[in-house]
Protein backbone atom coordinates (compact mmCIF):
# COMPACT_ATOMS: atom_id res chain seq x y z
CA UNK A 1 0.00 0.00 0.00
CA UNK A 2 1.03 3.74 -0.64
CA UNK A 3 2.56 5.72 2.10
CA UNK A 4 1.03 7.69 4.31
CA UNK A 5 3.40 10.73 3.71
CA UNK A 6 2.00 10.21 -0.30
CA UNK A 7 -1.78 10.55 0.53
CA UNK A 8 -4.19 13.23 1.29
CA UNK A 9 -4.39 14.40 5.63
CA UNK A 10 -7.37 16.53 4.91
CA UNK A 11 -10.16 17.61 2.89
CA UNK A 12 -9.30 21.15 1.92
CA UNK A 13 -6.66 19.32 -0.43
CA UNK A 14 -9.01 17.72 -2.38
CA UNK A 15 -11.65 20.20 -2.43
CA UNK A 16 -9.19 22.23 -3.77
CA UNK A 17 -7.68 19.61 -6.41
CA UNK A 18 -11.64 19.12 -7.71
CA UNK A 19 -11.99 22.87 -8.27
CA UNK A 20 -8.75 23.91 -9.82
CA UNK A 21 -7.91 20.55 -11.50
CA UNK A 22 -8.24 19.09 -15.11
CA UNK A 23 -9.56 15.64 -15.41
CA UNK A 24 -8.73 12.32 -17.71
CA UNK A 25 -11.73 9.75 -17.95
CA UNK A 26 -10.77 6.06 -18.44
CA UNK A 27 -13.37 3.02 -18.99
CA UNK A 28 -13.36 2.55 -15.36
CA UNK A 29 -11.55 5.25 -13.35
CA UNK A 30 -10.89 8.81 -13.97
CA UNK A 31 -8.34 11.23 -12.78
CA UNK A 32 -8.39 14.38 -11.14
CA UNK A 33 -4.85 16.16 -10.96
CA UNK A 34 -3.62 19.33 -10.06
CA UNK A 35 0.05 21.17 -9.38
CA UNK A 36 1.17 21.30 -6.31
CA UNK A 37 4.13 23.67 -4.25
CA UNK A 38 4.81 20.93 -1.76
CA UNK A 39 7.41 19.15 -3.90
CA UNK A 40 6.03 15.94 -3.68
CA UNK A 41 3.29 13.58 -5.21
CA UNK A 42 -0.62 13.42 -2.93
CA UNK A 43 -2.90 11.04 -4.42
CA UNK A 44 -5.97 10.00 -2.96
CA UNK A 45 -8.91 7.25 -4.34
CA UNK A 46 -12.29 7.81 -4.11
CA UNK A 47 -15.20 5.37 -4.60
CA UNK A 48 -18.71 5.94 -4.05
CA UNK A 49 -21.04 3.87 -2.44
CA UNK A 50 -23.12 4.12 -5.43
CA UNK A 51 -20.12 2.16 -7.14
CA UNK A 52 -20.73 -0.72 -4.52
CA UNK A 53 -23.15 -0.88 -1.18
CA UNK A 54 -20.74 -2.82 1.23
CA UNK A 55 -17.76 -1.01 2.53
CA UNK A 56 -15.89 -3.73 2.94
CA UNK A 57 -15.72 -3.76 -1.12
CA UNK A 58 -15.26 -0.21 -1.30
CA UNK A 59 -12.26 -0.98 1.47
CA UNK A 60 -10.99 -3.61 -1.27
CA UNK A 61 -11.18 -1.50 -4.25
CA UNK A 62 -9.18 1.09 -2.47
CA UNK A 63 -6.62 -0.68 -1.34
CA UNK A 64 -5.68 -2.49 -4.70
CA UNK A 65 -5.64 1.12 -6.77
CA UNK A 66 -3.23 2.19 -3.64
CA UNK A 67 -0.68 -0.59 -4.48
CA UNK A 68 -1.27 0.15 -8.26
CA UNK A 69 -0.62 3.43 -7.43
CA UNK A 70 2.79 2.33 -4.85
CA UNK A 71 4.15 0.35 -8.32
CA UNK A 72 3.90 3.21 -10.73
CA UNK A 73 4.96 6.21 -7.84
CA UNK A 74 8.56 6.28 -8.75
CA UNK A 75 8.11 6.88 -12.34
CA UNK A 76 5.93 10.23 -11.50
CA UNK A 77 8.49 13.36 -11.71
CA UNK A 78 5.93 16.46 -11.01
CA UNK A 79 4.57 17.77 -7.48
CA UNK A 80 0.91 17.17 -8.01
CA UNK A 81 -2.31 16.14 -6.07
CA UNK A 82 -4.09 13.09 -7.73
CA UNK A 83 -7.32 11.95 -7.52
CA UNK A 84 -8.71 8.66 -8.50
CA UNK A 85 -12.25 8.42 -9.09
CA UNK A 86 -13.52 4.54 -9.62
CA UNK A 87 -17.04 4.58 -11.15
CA UNK A 88 -17.40 0.90 -11.97
CA UNK A 89 -17.12 -1.97 -9.35
CA UNK A 90 -15.10 -4.00 -11.75
CA UNK A 91 -12.17 -2.73 -10.53
CA UNK A 92 -12.54 -5.00 -7.37
CA UNK A 93 -12.22 -8.12 -9.70
CA UNK A 94 -10.26 -7.55 -12.51
CA UNK A 95 -6.73 -8.55 -13.06
CA UNK A 96 -4.14 -6.65 -11.41
CA UNK A 97 -1.87 -5.98 -14.56
CA UNK A 98 -4.90 -4.43 -16.40
CA UNK A 99 -5.66 -1.80 -13.09
CA UNK A 100 -2.08 -1.21 -12.92
CA UNK A 101 -1.93 -0.64 -17.21
CA UNK A 102 -5.65 1.51 -16.46
CA UNK A 103 -3.50 3.40 -14.23
CA UNK A 104 -0.51 4.14 -15.67
CA UNK A 105 -2.08 4.73 -19.18
CA UNK A 106 -4.77 7.67 -16.81
CA UNK A 107 -0.84 9.20 -15.47
CA UNK A 108 0.82 8.89 -18.68
CA UNK A 109 -2.32 10.77 -20.38
CA UNK A 110 -1.91 13.38 -17.58
CA UNK A 111 2.09 14.37 -18.87
CA UNK A 112 2.81 14.25 -15.18
CA UNK A 113 5.29 11.61 -16.02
Amino acid sequence: MLSRKYRFHSRGGVRYTYQNGKTIRGSKISLVFAENSRKKQRFAVVVSKKVLKSAVGRNRIRRRVYEAIRLEHPHITAPVDCIFVIYSKEVATMEFMELRNLIRSLIQGAEIV
